[in-house]
C-alpha cells in the first residue's frame, strides 16, 4: 500500500498470477482445507486449463483467482501486486480493470439486450463513457453477434448466451480472462465454437485460465493443471 492509502502499482513484468503457498481453510468441525499450500504461476499470453472432479477445489481455486475470496495462509500476486493486504473497495476496483469472468450459468440480465449486457460491466472499469458504445459494438462483432444487439438473452441459443458471456467478459481489456465450466450448458459442437473463439482470444495476447471437469476440453490447452484434493500438479 502507498501512504495514501491507495494500491500499489502493477509490477509490467510481473506474471499476471502468483500463488505462493496459499491454502484455504474452511471452519468446521471438522476444518477443511479446500486447497493445500499451492504454488501456481501463470504468465502473461498464457493459456492454461485447471481440470478435476466435483469436490477437488476448483470453486474455491476460481474464487481466489478472481478475487472473489482470500486465502486463508498464504500470498496472491495479480499482475505483480499483493492482493492479500486489499480491502474489499481496493480489491473490487483491481477485480473491475483486471480480471474477465465467463461462467457456466452464463449470468445475463434476462430483460436487458445484448448491447445493454455487454455495456454494464464497462459502468465499473474506468472505460470512458464516450469509447463505451464503440467497445461493446467491436466486443459483439469479434464473437459474431452484431446481428443480435437489441435481442434479449432469452430469445438466444445458449452458445448465443455463452457468446454475449464472452464479449461482456473481454470488452473492459481485462488481463486475465477467467472461465469457469465455460461449455457445461453446450452441447458438443457449440463446445467446440465456443473453445475456438477462447483460443482466438489467447491467440490476440490475452491470458486464459479455463476451470473444468472435462478432460477434452482440458487437453485444448497447451497447459493442463490437475487438481485433486485441493493439491495441483502439472499434466506432462
Amino acid at each position: 500500500m502507498t501512504e495514501a492509502g491507495t494500491a500499489e502499482a502493477p509490477t509490467p513484468d510481473a506474471p499476471i498470477v502468483e500463488l505462493r503457498d496459499v491454502t484455504r481453510s474452511f471452519p468446521g468441525p471438522p476444518e477443511v482445507q479446500a486447497l493445500k499450500s499451492i504454488n501456481l504461476t501463470v504468465s502473461a499470453g498464457e493459456y492454461v486449463t485447471i481440470v478435476g472432479p466435483s469436490g477437488s477445489g476448483k470453486s474455491t481455486m476460481l474464487n481466489l483467482l478472481g478475487l472473489l475470496d482470500r486465502p486463508s495462509v498464504g500470498e496472491y500476486y495479480l499482475n505483480g501486486q499483493l492482493t492479500t493486504q486489499l480491502d474489499e473497495n481496493e480489491r473490487a476496483a483491481v477485480r473491475a480493470t483486471t480480471i474477465g469472468f465467463v461462467f457456466q450459468a452464463f449470468h445475463l440480465m434476462p430483460h436487458r439486450t445484448v448491447l445493454d449486457n455487454v455495456l454494464m460491466p464497462m459502468l465499473y472499469s474506468g472505460v470512458p463513457r464516450a469509447e463505451r458504445e464503440d467497445r461493446a459494438h467491436d466486443a459483439l462483432r469479434r464473437v459474431g453477434l452484431s446481428h443480435r444487439l437489441d435481442f434479449q438473452p432469452g430469445t438466444l441459443s445458449g452458445g448465443e448466451r455463452q457468446r454475449v458471456a464472452v464479449a461482456r467478459a473481454v470488452v473492459s481489456t481485462p488481463r486475465l480472462l477467467l472461465a469457469d465450466e465455460p461449455t457445461g450448458n453446450l452441447d458438443q459442437t457449440t463446445s467446440g465454437e465456443v473453445m475456438e473463439l477462447f483460443e482466438e482470444l489467447n491467440a490476440d495476447g490475452l491470458t486464459l485460465v479455463i476451470i473444468t471437469h472435462d478432460d477434452a476440453i482440458a487437453k485444448r490447452a497447451p497447459r493442463t493443471i490437475r487438481i485433486s484434493d485441493g493439491r495441483l500438479s502439472e499434466v506432462a
